[in-house]
Formats: structure tokens, C-alpha cells, sequence
């Protein structure tokens, strides 16, 4: 394999890490929402934006947590057959389904790119009481589709590899 993927793996692998361990840390941020929330129901002034609050933090840690989660191998699949098949038999069919998942998540994509600009253009709100903007959470859905596109590349690019009797 040329060097220029052994590098692009290498390099989509450490941010992909990096982030999902710094996206890990949302889930602290999700508690001090909730329990802000709980803390001002039971003093009569239930705050506002917290049930959003949370639903965008919940969004944040699932999404950029997403490419992690398929690093570390955490993603469900069906394992009837797969788990009993060679690694290189498993590399040759992930090379194959994984043009699957990128289609689907470069199709969810497109869509949320098209949605987020929408959001900049007419400076889309949400219809709460509160009405957060909602181009910063579309912003980070399309960076956890990105690095989780990113990421399938780098699992065929491996695959690829693999198959060819090399390892990176």
C-alpha cells in the first residue's frame, strides 16, 4: 500500500480517538443539564432550555462518538456467520458492504449539509419557548458523519491491505 494511506489511516484513526474521548466527556455535561433542571423544578422555576439542552448535548455525544464506536468495533452486527469466518474472508466482505455505509452515511450527508445551510440562510430557531438557533447542532451532525465517512475509508483502505497480505 502506498504511504499515503498508511498515513491517512493512521491520521483519521487518532482524531477519530481523539474526539471520541473528548465526545465521552458530554455525557458529564448532559448530567449538569438534567440535574440543573431537576434543582430548578423543585425551587418553582423550571428553567426553560434544558430538556433542548440536553437532547442537543445527547445528539453531540452519539454523533461524535459515532467513528469511536466504530474504531473500537462497538457497532452491532450480525455475527450468525461472520464470527466463525477467517479475518481474511471477513476482509473481503467488509471491503465489499462497507461501499454500503458510505453510501448511506455520504446520503445522510447531503442532506444534513443542505439542512444546515437552510438553517444559515433563514437563521432557523427552533419553536420552544427558548428558540436555540439550530445551525450549530446541524454543524455537528455533519462533522460526526464526516469523521464516521472518514473512518469507513480507513476500515477499507485496511481491508484492502489485509487482503493484499500487508498490514497497517
Amino acid at each position: 500500500m502506498p504511504n499515503w494511506t498508511r498515513t491517512f489511516v493512521k491520521v483519521v484513526d487518532a482524531v477519530n480517538y481523539r474526539i471520541g474521548r473528548i465526545a465521552m466527556y458530554l455525557l458529564f455535561v448532559l448530567s449538569a443539564v438534567l440535574l440543573w433542571s431537576i434543582i430548578g423544578k423543585a425551587l418553582g422555576h423550571p428553567p426553560l432550555w434544558t430538556q433542548e439542552m440536553a437532547q442537543f448535548t445527547m445528539v453531540s455525544y452519539f454523533v461524535l462518538g459515532g467513528a469511536y464506536s466504530l474504531q473500537l468495533g462497538a457497532n452491532v452486527r450480525m455475527d450468525l456467520l461472520y464470527g466463525r469466518w477467517s479475518t481474511r474472508r471477513r476482509a473481503a466482505v467488509d471491503s465489499i458492504t462497507v461501499f454500503a455505509m458510505i453510501f448511506f452515511l455520504a446520503v445522510i450527508l447531503w442532506g444534513g449539509i443542505e439542512s444546515t445551510l437552510y438553517a444559515f440562510e433563514i437563521g432557523e430557531r427552533s419553536r420552544s419557548v427558548w428558540r436555540p438557533y439550530l445551525a450549530p447542532v446541524k454543524i455537528v451532525i455533519c462533522v460526526g458523519v464526516f469523521l464516521m465517512i472518514l473512518q469507513s475509508v480507513a476500515f477499507l483502505i485496511r481491508d484492502i491491505a489485509h487482503l493484499r497480505g500487508e498490514d497497517i
